[in-house]
């Protein structure tokens, strides 16, 4: 009880300085001077797994002046940059959709294993961020998006000979990509405040979302015209105008690089201890946290929902109304587009909304209270939306215009979810945001790539209505996953530290003993003292 009085006394004079600041920011004299090199925090110590200060708390203070090292026009433009970066790899995802028979009939193959490229693309999407999340905790963000790969992919899907080639481009395209959407959220953690970084994160999110709905219009209207090659050579293009953009613009924002800490380090041990911090398994070592697992199911069947609504539109829309061009297909994804971008302006903003009022309420900031914002969306309107397109699609009632409602209404109700579970892997662990939400990305994009895989031949075995039925039961049963988060997540955070910290307590007293041997400073085993024990050893 003492300890959570104590951190509420903390968290309350750290919202103070977030009031003070927000405040400041209103005016001119309170902008921030920018820096040109952001200044960084080091320890000079080893975080690695084999280190007496490995983290054993879910929460890292990270000092409120971080907040103010560039200021806001600069954020807006990173946000801006990052928004962009963040569009890439999704709309690489769908553009190809509406040219699905063409690549088809390109390779000598049918439309269900292009559609599996796809479903590969996805599954790429969601290893890969294992890796880019550790990596931009030690080497910072910067050095991770550069999308110089992300270009060179593009080219090579381009001029792809054969269907082998293909599949190959496509995968190292997603791994290359997902990298913009993780690295992005992570940055915008690093220089927004956690009262202002679900407006920030609204923006960011509208390119991850936007791309994959515009692009099978985009793709439409290419396929129509011109080649499907003409798609990826559009994609090139952008890319390179994202290599210029994160050259130029992004500078490194994370306030302590990990690498930093192997000082002192070298050879073998060196290596050792890299790997600890390097190492895919700490993403999912971090579904030990039952809210981070259950956050990361809400948001894995919020793109379930999305990609198995968006994958079959040609296949199952241009029969059912008649429709014969790719570009006529295409125009269904505008609407679930249009509802994402007017999304963007209040989903963000509702979600720091519901983090002031019940900071207000409770005197103090709880990273759970969050996700109130997005229950109501993810748990009601998105399942009704859900079921309305399907059942109507299948009987043949309500017509193209009760259709393109819905896509809009679902997709509008889709920026009030996504915000909100973001900005939530972002709050509730400071000291590790990369892992965090790679481990969310990890369950979105697998179930991404299960919904784009499966769609296709279970609309066919059991239609739109029964398929979409099942999209909603999952629906439902993740936001009670939410709610359940919302209402025990600070218990089981605190228990999974209670638990590391007790695990710790049984390691040390061989440590102890050490140092007792070595002349009884046991109460000094800092890690500088490890550090520097291990070297004369």
């Amino acid at each position: 009880m003492e300890r959570d009085r104590h951190e509420g006394q903390s968290q309350q004079s750290i919202n103070s300085q977030n009031n003070d600041a927000s405040h400041n920011d209103d005016s001119v004299s309170s902008e921030p001077p920018e820096h040109p090199y952001l200044e960084r925090f080091s320890t000079h110590q080893s975080l690695g797994p084999d280190a007496p200060i490995e983290c054993r708390e879910s929460i890292v203070e990270i000092p409120d002046e971080v907040y103010d090292r560039l200021p806001k026009h600069r954020k807006l433009v990173l946000v801006l940059l990052l928004s962009f970066c963040a569009f890439l790899a999704p709309i690489s995802s769908t553009t190809v959709l509406a040219a699905v028979p063409e690549v088809a009939a390109e390779y000598n193959t049918t439309g269900i294993i292009i559609n599996l490229s796809n479903a590969i693309y996805m599954l790429c999407m969601g290893i890969s961020p294992m890796i880019w999340g550790p990596i931009s905790q030690v080497y910072g963000r910067r050095w991770v998006m550069t999308a110089v790969g992300f270009l060179g992919c593009s080219i090579g899907t381009a001029l792809a000979p054969n269907l082998a080639a293909f599949f190959v481009f496509r995968i190292l395209t997603a791994i290359e990509g997902t990298s913009f959407i993780l690295v992005g959220s992570a940055v915008i953690s690093d220089i927004y405040r956690p009262t202002e970084r679900g407006t920030a994160i609204g923006w960011f999110l509208s390119g991850t979302l936007i791309g994959p709905a515009f692009g099978p219009f985009v793709g439409g209207i290419i396929v129509t015209h011109t080649s499907w090659r003409v798609i990826f050579w559009l994609q090139t293009g952008l890319a390179g105008v994202a290599v210029v953009g994160s050259f130029f613009l992004l500078p490194e924002t994370i306030y302590h690089k990990k690498i930093d800490d192997l000082s002192g380090y070298s050879g073998v041990e060196k290596g050792k201890v890299l790997w600890g911090m390097i190492n895919p398994w700490r993403v999912i070592k971090l579904y030990e946290y039952p809210n981070l697992l259950l956050t990361g199911l809400g948001s894995a069947s919020l793109l379930w929902n999305m990609y198995s609504l968006l994958s079959p539109i040609r296949y199952i829309l241009n029969p059912r109304f008649n429709l014969t061009t790719p570009m006529q297909a295409g125009l269904f994804y505008l609407a679930p587009g249009c509802g994402y971008f007017l999304g963007t302006f209040a989903g963000g903003r509702y979600a720091d909304y519901v983090v002031k009022k019940y900071i207000q309420k409770r005197g103090v900031r709880i990273p759970e209270d969050r996700m109130y914002s997005a229950l109501p969306f993810m748990g009601i309107v998105i399942p009704a939306c859900v079921l309305v397109y399907g059942w109507c699609v299948e009987t043949n009632r309500g017509g193209i215009p009760l259709v393109v409602i819905v896509l809009f209404l679902q997709g509008f109700a889709q920026l009030f979810c996504f915000p909100s579970l973001n900005s939530y892997c972002l709050d509730v662990m400071p000291g590790r945001t990369g892992e965090v939400v790679a481990g969310n990305y990890v369950f979105r994009y697998i179930l991404a790539c299960a919904g784009t895989a499966c769609v296709l031949p279970a609309v066919e075995v059991m239609g739109v209505g029964w398929f979409c039925t099942i999209s909603v039961v999952l629906l439902i049963l993740s936001s009670l996953g939410i709610l359940a988060t919302v209402w025990w997540g600070k218990s089981w955070r605190d228990k999974v530290d209670a638990k590391k910290k007790a695990k710790r307590l049984t390691e040390k007293p061989s440590h102890r003993g050490a140092a007792q041997g070595l002349g009884g400073n046991a109460h000094i085993a800092t890690p500088a003292a490890e550090t520097q024990r291990k070297d004369e050893v």
